[in-house]
């Protein structure tokens, strides 16, 4: 299966921040929608950095009380790994277990047009594996 069927089923809006936010408005937008991850991108359209719940509570310890002020582009990872609509689903659980991350934003032609998260991943596996199971079943059935 290739990441733009995966897309299909989903929400193809990704929410993105600009780099100049700061963590304090980050923070409130992660929690309004309840995510863990948003795109950095200045024109909402060209990824130019990633910035995670996780990259927050790291710094936390860090940086205590100044770090609600602090601009999202001071703790955003700057080496995006991305995928495009044509990837295949098995490429990016690839690229997710070879970076150690749990989002990769989809580009096509330079122009974020999606997100795949280790959610969509996990689900598209399991479904793929009812469905081989339920063939399996009718099989055995017809054998008995």
């Amino acid at each position: 299966m290739k990441v733009s069927e995966l897309l299909d089923g989903n929400e193809r809006h990704v929410l993105t921040v600009k780099p100049n936010e700061t963590i304090g408005m980050l923070a409130r937008m992660l929690q309004k929608h309840r995510i863990g991850v948003m795109v950095v991108s200045q024109d909402g359209r060209t990824p130019e950095g990633i910035i995670s719940e996780r990259d927050i509570a790291y710094s936390l310890a860090e940086r205590r009380g100044e770090l609600h002020l602090l601009p999202v582009s001071a703790l955003m990872t700057r080496r995006v790994i991305t995928c495009t609509p044509a990837c295949r689903v098995l490429e990016v659980m690839s690229l997710m277990r070879q970076h150690h991350i749990r989002h990769v934003p989809v580009v096509d032609d330079g122009q974020l047009v999606g997100i795949v998260s280790i959610r969509d991943v996990m689900e598209h596996r399991l479904n793929e594996m009812e469905r081989r199971y339920k063939s399996m079943q009718h099989l055995v059935s017809l054998t008995d």
